[in-house]
């Protein structure tokens, strides 16, 4: 967002202490209000809901907010792969902020999921940037296109919840920028958020906070972003050094505090008078777009949100098996249904972000309207584990009479949480027992989970069904009924893998770190992309999920854009007797490569609704620097030249059609010196041929000297065949051929360097 005017002329009038105290919060959700001159704005906590508090304000949901609509969290909005649906959400975000008279909803979160143990996995979309980027960008859009501010976080790098405030993020450029950087590029670039939230954790050593190539270098040098920096709440660590690198707004309040380290700082000359005006300039900025936003009146239309967050959390379903068609359930059929979370269902996370819903749909309530007296319910298990053996017995009684056994099982909200990380991603003990003894006396058991992150599935083979139904916010337990009824076909796919154990995972041994340092020794290895490339076996890939219906795909058409963007083209044919919507997925990857990579990324989807037995022709488009790596030589993102392999499926390992295509690579040019190898000086088009008919000459030497003293016969010292010779020498440091009598000495390499450098 430009400077306005209006506020240079603000700026103008302030005194020094005036600037400085709006670079920090009046309390605990407002900015600092100047007289009737700059008034406060209030930022509050989201993403997937607004939690404005009415009363006493705290971070953690401790008191109570006014009522919100609860939208599914981001673990389940992912599985969507719904890009215009995140949008739809964002607008009621939006609207609902408005209303309310929050300038700044805070989220989205769209950090990747590094580790299944992480706490706040269920505010995180996925462990694929693309993913992340994609729908992060359609909520921010959203959001700010009812004039109200998204705040996109946390920047960067944070991926657990364990010592969260002090924790360094010990990782690589490649991998940073690749991995856990790359949605936030693509938001900050794409939807240009009001706001950018810093997180708690350093980075490298360097506290995000306080950390001028993170904030200033590339979020705004590099992407462009022009809007304003704010800590998370208590994410400052020393403010003057913090607002020097970037860091322009400090919340919650400090009391005055860091406002007098600022002043201070200006008087002696320890900071820059200017890097006060430019944060002061932003805070205004923001103040005055908030004060812009087009009038949206109340009150909430409850029952439309409502009935958007049922949409939504009936696409958010991922159906992993169902084997026989268990699923859907037949008019006719006597449905058991099992498990406290049907009656209490737990449809959102711990901490900041928990919402005060509207209203609360449980599935016991939902069943009973869809089936009447064709269903019963047992409890089967307390979330404290009291009374196991007499609810497990009940629930296999009523299990053991009825046509179908519905078992809802997940993790209780103390499992899993902001503030900590999960030690393992087992089921309580209670549920995995219940749902053994269920199975035992019903072949036709299906299994709907509630969790926020990935859970183990021990049970995987012993029961035909299993429903991932995630946190589904506020109208989860309609959604539920909608789905396992038929009334909405399940089209939610997996953003993040299931492992088959812990010790799969990519950050296993290395999470959550140790005396203030977590390594990400997996580097660029993170999700699907460890699992492909170590070739191990899981629970259910990326991207999975079935249907009620079937899908076909045809042949893929490839062609290459001007800007080097890849358009891929197919028809899919819904081949069922249900309409159905199918999510076309490509990855790409390349064979023969010489920086090393996963077998295949994510490039590019697309939902698509396909009534039965029709076609529809999908299109899709890979954008070229999605093919990029992180080339740490040069510091930028590099295509590399090659054939492309195109994977086009339903899922990272249900793959249909493949297509090669060509790429060009970019140009990566770098200044040679006597310690390039001679394979980089081959390379060189200006001294390559000299280097190349010289080392002939050498070769051919060699080779005559060998033949005349009989090396070629048995029993002699064989002389290297010449193309083994170069490859040998093609690690070579160049400077050191002068050492073995090569027939240039290190003066006339060093010109020969020279030359190669334009010098």
């Amino acid at each position: 967002m430009a400077t306005s005017p209006h506020a240079q002329d603000q700026l103008a009038n302030l005194t020094i202490e005036e600037k400085a105290s709006l670079t920090s919060g009046q309390d605990f959700w407002h900015t600092q209000g100047i007289d009737q001159r700059v008034p406060p704005i209030m930022m509050t906590d989201g993403p997937h809901g607004l939690r404005k508090q009415a009363g006493e304000t705290d971070h953690l949901g401790l008191n109570a907010s006014v009522p919100a609509t609860c939208f599914p969290p981001a673990v389940a909005l992912a599985s969507t792969f719904d890009p215009e649906l995140a949008r739809r959400v964002g607008e009621a975000l939006g609207t609902e902020s408005a209303i309310e008279d929050v300038a700044v909803i805070l989220g989205p979160g769209i950090n990747i999921k590094r580790s299944p143990l992480c706490g706040r996995n269920f505010e995180y979309f996925s462990e694929d940037p693309i993913v992340a980027g994609a729908l992060g960008t359609a909520l921010v859009q959203g959001i700010q296109s009812k004039g109200v501010g998204a705040s996109l976080k946390h920047f960067a790098a944070n991926n657990q919840e364990t010592d969260r405030m002090r924790i360094s993020s010990d990782v690589d450029m490649r991998t940073l920028h690749e991995v856990y950087m790359r949605a936030f590029e693509r938001v900050v670039k794409d939807a240009k958020p009001w706001t950018v939230m810093c997180s708690y954790n350093k980075i490298n050593g360097v506290y995000a906070s306080e950390n001028p190539w993170l904030l200033t270098q590339v979020l705004r040098e590099e992407w462009g972003f022009d809007g304003l920096v704010v800590s998370d709440w208590g994410a400052v660590n020393e403010r003057v050094p913090g607002l020097a690198a970037g860091m322009d707004l400090e919340m919650p309040a400090s009391g005055g505090a860091t406002d007098a380290e600022i002043v201070a700082a200006v008087s002696d000359g320890s900071l820059d008078p200017e890097v006060l005006n430019t944060a002061a300039t932003r805070v205004l900025d923001l103040v005055s777009r908030a004060q812009n936003r087009p009038e949206i009146s109340g009150p909430l239309d409850v029952h439309a949100h409502h009935a958007l967050a049922r949409e939504v959390a009936g696409r958010s379903v991922v159906l992993l098996k169902n084997d026989d068609d268990v699923l859907p359930l037949h008019p006719d059929q006597t449905v058991a249904l099992i498990g406290e979370f049907a009656r209490t269902p737990r449809f959102q996370g711990g901490g900041s972000s928990h919402i005060n819903p509207t209203q609360v749909d449980n599935a016991l309530d939902a069943f009973t309207s869809l089936k009447g007296e064709a269903m019963e319910f047992a409890p089967g298990f307390t979330f404290d584990g009291s009374n196991a053996e007499e609810l497990r017995e009940e629930a296999v009684a009523l299990a053991s009479k009825q046509d179908v056994a519905v078992v809802f099982a997940g993790l209780p909200e103390a499992e899993e949480s902001e503030g900590f990380d999960r030690e393992h991603i087992d089921l309580p003990q209670v549920q995995l027992d219940l749902i053994e003894a269920v199975r035992a006396v019903n072949e036709k058991t299906v299994v709907v989970l509630s969790n926020g992150s990935v859970v183990a599935l021990p049970f995987k083979e012993e029961v035909p069904a299993i429903v991932e139904a995630w946190l589904l916010g506020q109208a989860g337990g309609s959604a539920i009924a909608d789905v396992l009824s038929g009334t909405v076909n399940p089209a939610g796919r997996l953003a993040e893998t299931i492992p088959l154990r812990l010790e799969d995972t990519p950050a296993y041994g290395s999470f959550p770190g140790a005396h203030g340092h977590v390594r990400y020794a997996e580097g660029i290895y993170v999700g699907y992309r460890w699992y492909d490339f170590r070739d191990i076996d899981v629970a259910f890939p990326f991207g999975h999920g079935l249907s009620y219906t079937t899908f076909g795909y045809g042949e893929p058409n490839v062609a290459v854009y001007s800007d080097g963007d890849l358009a891929i083209s197919l028809d899919v044919t819904n081949t069922g007797s249900r309409d159905g919507r199918e999510v076309v997925q490509v990855y790409v990857g390349l064979p023969d490569f010489e920086v090393e990579r996963a077998p295949r990324e994510l490039a590019a989807f697309a939902p698509v609704d396909i009534p039965a037995g029709e076609t529809r022709r999908v299109e899709l488009i890979v954008r070229r620097e999605d093919l990029a790596y992180w080339d740490e030589r040069v510091n930028r993102f590099v295509v590399e030249g090659g054939t492309y392999r195109i994977d086009v499926g339903a899922s990272s390992r249900d793959l249909r059609r493949q297509v090669d295509v060509e790429i060009a690579g970019d140009s990566v040019s770098l200044p040679l010196t006597l310690n390039s190898s001679i394979g980089d000086v081959l390379a060189n088009p200006v001294v390559g041929p000299v280097l190349q008919k010289q080392m002939a000459g050498m070769m051919d030497a060699a080779g005559a000297a060998g033949t005349e003293g009989g090396a070629s016969g048995d029993g002699g010292d064989a002389i290297m065949n010449p193309v083994a010779m170069q490859r040998m020498l093609a690690d070579f440091p160049i400077g050191r051929l002068a050492a073995f009598g090569m027939g240039m000495d290190k003066a006339q390499l060093a010109q020969l360097i020279a030359a190669a450098n334009g010098e």
